[in-house]
């Protein structure tokens, strides 16, 4: 019996993504008794270099919810809003690369009270960052820093400790999470952008200054995300920024390597976890690349819903 053409190809898709997904390796460590480090690599691959992706954790979360799975009876919802394991999956199918995922918790649960707590943070994170490139044994990798909500301070944090950002960093994310912009970054940030074709800084908001949670505002006018993405562009306008407008406003710099995802919200609603959850993982890593758009878009239906674990 012949399989129809469609289904014969999502049978081969399912066979390849277990195959080359699946086969990964979790390496768990503490780091100065206050940061649980878990380590996502793929195993048993012959790659000579890494992506090494720096995931913050989000406000409130737990690493195994980060990481996400497919819901049970009884589940806390948490595990199905960001799924990070299985977006993981989706990017190594399609680039075939040695993507290493670092899920970074806290015991404050929350990066931006974890810095309040540790006035040598710049230390402890350059520190964090030299302890994983070692345990992992890297030689050649490109550094990509990504993360959450309150996850952006740890970013913010990498940023304080190198005014001079160092070579390996090709790649930097805030998924709904640039709380801490303000306008003293604008020149690191856009010396570094524009340093070389590698270099990706991408910003996924929603208009938060109008959401409303029982009927009162979810942030103030000049506290969210929407504001301070609003600034950023404003601030690396010499960039030269187009835009392309649909119900998500898509702004990118000349040199394309700068991209600004704005999403409007005349529900007033609240949509801080959709984008993660709704490929923002994936497209943090694919823009730039061959891959970008294939089989996935951004705010569209989940593409790696075949990937959850059990």
């Amino acid at each position: 019996m012949r399989l129809p053409k469609l289904l014969f190809s999502l049978l081969l898709l399912c066979i390849n993504n277990y195959a080359f997904s699946n086969s990964d390796t979790l390496i768990h460590f503490r780091f100065r008794d206050a940061i649980q480090v878990t380590i996502d690599q793929p195993t048993n691959q012959n790659f000579s270099r890494a992506q090494l992706v720096l995931y913050a954790l989000p406000n409130g979360n737990t690493t195994a919810q980060t990481m996400g799975k497919r819901l049970a009876t009884g589940d806390d919802w948490h595990f199905d809003i960001q799924h990070i394991d299985a977006q993981t999956r989706f990017v190594r199918n399609m680039l075939k690369e040695n993507i290493i995922v670092v899920y970074l918790e806290n015991d404050a649960k929350a990066w931006p009270q974890w810095k309040r707590q540790h006035a040598d943070y710049r230390t402890q994170i350059n520190a964090l960052v030299d302890t994983i490139v070692q345990t992992l044994q890297l030689k050649q990798y490109s550094l990509h820093l990504n993360g959450h909500s309150g996850g952006g301070s740890f970013i913010f944090g990498y940023l304080d400790a190198n005014p001079k950002l160092p070579k390996q960093l090709q790649r930097i994310t805030f998924l709904d999470s640039n709380y801490g912009y303000d306008s003293s970054y604008a020149q690191q940030l856009q010396e570094w952008v524009t340093q070389k074709r590698s270099h990706y800084l991408t910003v996924f908001a929603y208009n938060d200054s109008i959401a409303l949670y029982n009927g009162k505002p979810v942030v103030s006018a000049r506290g969210g995300t929407w504001y301070k993405s609003k600034q950023m562009l404003q601030d690396l306008q010499a960039l030269r920024f187009t835009c392309n407008t649909d119900t998500i406003s898509h702004y990118q710099s000349a040199n394309k390597r700068v991209n600004v995802y704005l999403k409007d919200n005349p529900e007033r609603a609240i949509y801080h976890t959709q984008q993660v959850e709704k490929n923002g993982f994936i497209h943090s890593i694919l823009i730039g690349t061959a891959a970008v758009n294939m089989g996935y878009r951004y705010y569209g239906e989940r593409a790696y819903d075949l990937l959850i674990r059990q």
